[in-house]
Parts: C-alpha cells; structure tokens; sequence
C-alpha cells in the first residue's frame, strides 16, 4: 500500500521542477525576444544573443536538484 507522504512528496518534486521550468520559459521568452531585436540592428550581436537565451535553462537544472533532493526525503 502507497503512503500518502509519499505521494505528497512526489507532487512536492513535481511542482519544484513545473514551477523552475514556467520560470525558465518566461525568462528565455523575453530574453530571445530582446536578442533578436538586437541581432537585427547588429548581427555580431548572435554569440552574446545564444549565450543569454540559454543561460535561464540552468533554472530548470536547480529545480531538478530540489526535485532529487525531495525524492530524497522519501527513504
């Protein structure tokens, strides 16, 4: 038989990882959006444009590392 701390911990995980990557989505939406504005004014603007568009992705990373750590919890 399934414990209930065990699916409230589980459902803990999940919103750590659903929450980092909706923030991560916003962020990366925002930054591309300004990075190709600035790629059209000046196209050697494309190295820093790729590298602040994927840095918000490490959000996501950070909320695996929460997520693992709650599954953690669990044993």
């Amino acid at each position: 038989m399934v414990d209930v701390n065990t699916g409230l911990i589980a459902l803990g995980a999940g919103l750590a990882i659903a929450g980092s990557a909706i923030a991560a989505a916003i962020a990366e939406k925002d930054i591309g959006t300004a990075a190709i504005g600035a790629m059209a004014e000046k196209e050697e603007l494309f190295g820093k444009g790729l590298i602040l568009t994927v840095i918000p992705e490490t959000i996501v990373i950070f909320g695996l590392v929460i997520a693992i750590m709650i599954i953690g919890m669990a044993h």
